[in-house]
């Protein structure tokens, strides 16, 4: 379905909380879905844990095979937030005090109760760009082609939007949908025909139940090229319509 030419990323959520199913996160599918409307293709998601060599493993990857690398968790005061110094060995860079950061931080508290946790979060490789933080003025920031943000959903939330403007868009995805109360399984061979014959369209197949009486399948359709996406919807709908009285 992608182009040659396609915009790239990937990204690494970071946190013991997520692992062990204290925290549920739903960072992935909010820069999944603005990732997607501009154009660029998530082509890869992981998990790791707070350990620095695992995540100094996981961003040199992902680094070093997509445009853009985007990491959520680690960057607040305490302990256990390591992404920053991880980010400083995976680039092979040292740590540093951005003075820009403490200066927005004493901004915004010019009285801190805990001032070695406020410096704490302006450590970062150095060279490193800011990430504005319009909610607790914490910034994130940027080496070369990773950009490390908050865990926090609100915070991640408003730097990734901030951050939106500098990231080359991609071509226009187009996206339809259709709904239908049919068995997968008697609709499979029409899918799978579909996708042989528009190898440029993804056709994602998936079930739902919620009771014995509304139950079915919701057929996803993107592509580049509105016309493919256009004929293929209609194909799926006829397809539905054969089989949804079985």
């Amino acid at each position: 379905m992608w182009p040659k030419e396609t915009i790239n990323a990937g990204i690494l959520i970071i946190g013991n909380e997520i692992l062990s199913g204290q925290v549920q996160d739903v960072n992935l599918s909010f820069m999944a879905t603005r990732l997607q409307e501009m154009g660029i293709r998530l082509k890869e998601a992981r998990v790791v844990a707070d350990v620095e060599d695992e995540i100094v493993t996981a961003v040199r990857a992902l680094s070093s095979q997509m445009d853009y690398v985007f990491t959520t968790g680690g960057i607040g005061p305490t302990h256990d937030d390591i992404t920053a110094a991880s980010m400083a060995k995976a680039f092979e860079r040292p740590l540093v005090c951005s003075l820009e950061a403490l200066r927005r931080l004493y901004e915004r508290y010019p009285s801190p109760r805990a001032p070695e946790a406020l410096t704490r979060m302006t450590v970062m490789p150095a060279g490193a760009t800011l990430i504005d933080n319009t909610v607790s003025a914490a910034p994130g920031f940027q080496i070369e082609n990773v950009y490390v943000m908050a865990g926090i959903p609100a915070i991640m939330q408003a730097m990734f939007k901030n951050l939106m403007p500098t990231l080359r868009k991609g071509p226009h995805l187009h996206r339809r949908e259709v709904v239908g109360a049919v068995v997968e399984g008697i609709i499979a061979q029409g899918l799978e025909d579909l996708d042989k014959a528009y190898p440029h369209v993804e056709i994602g197949s998936y079930p739902y139940w919620i009771s014995e009486t509304n139950h079915g399948v919701r057929i996803v359709i993107k592509g580049i090229t509105e016309n493919e996406v256009t004929s293929v919807e209609s194909a799926v709908m006829a397809l539905m319509d054969q089989y949804r009285a079985l």
